[in-house]
């Protein structure tokens, strides 16, 4: 019975872990919609996207993310990895564009069930 009660208490302590929702952030990169993301950039964001990188604030990302689209509309964008831990997270995904196919590395940092953007890759 101890056993049981021991199990049961592990169980439900891995169902209150709740992971970010990252649902906006992916969908919003699968319809090449940037301003959707400016509410997920954290106050200084470490970009790097081709012709473009370093540390900058969530709007002047917004701004540069909305350029890329701009340049390569996205044609999907599939998730190949997703992992938290504690309150931070990161997710790997493949992002088929007009201009070649993309590799797409994010991290962030949650905030109330919120993933806070602090780093985009795009190569």
């Amino acid at each position: 019975m101890k056993r049981i009660l021991l199990t049961l208490a592990f169980l439900l302590s891995i169902f209150n872990l709740k992971a970010a929702d990252i649902t906006t952030i992916t969908d919003a990169f699968k319809k090449g919609n940037a301003s959707t993301l400016a509410a997920f950039m954290d106050a200084e964001v470490d970009m790097a996207i081709p012709g473009s990188s370093g540390k900058t604030n969530g709007k002047d990302a917004v701004a540069r993310l909305n350029a890329f689209f701009n340049s390569s509309k996205p044609t999907g964008f599939t998730v190949l990895h997703h992992a938290d831990k504690k309150e931070n997270g990161f997710f790997v995904a493949k992002l088929p564009a007009s201009s070649g196919e993309y590799r797409v590395n994010i991290t962030y940092r949650t905030d109330g069930g919120k993933a806070i953007i602090q780093s985009i890759r795009i190569e």
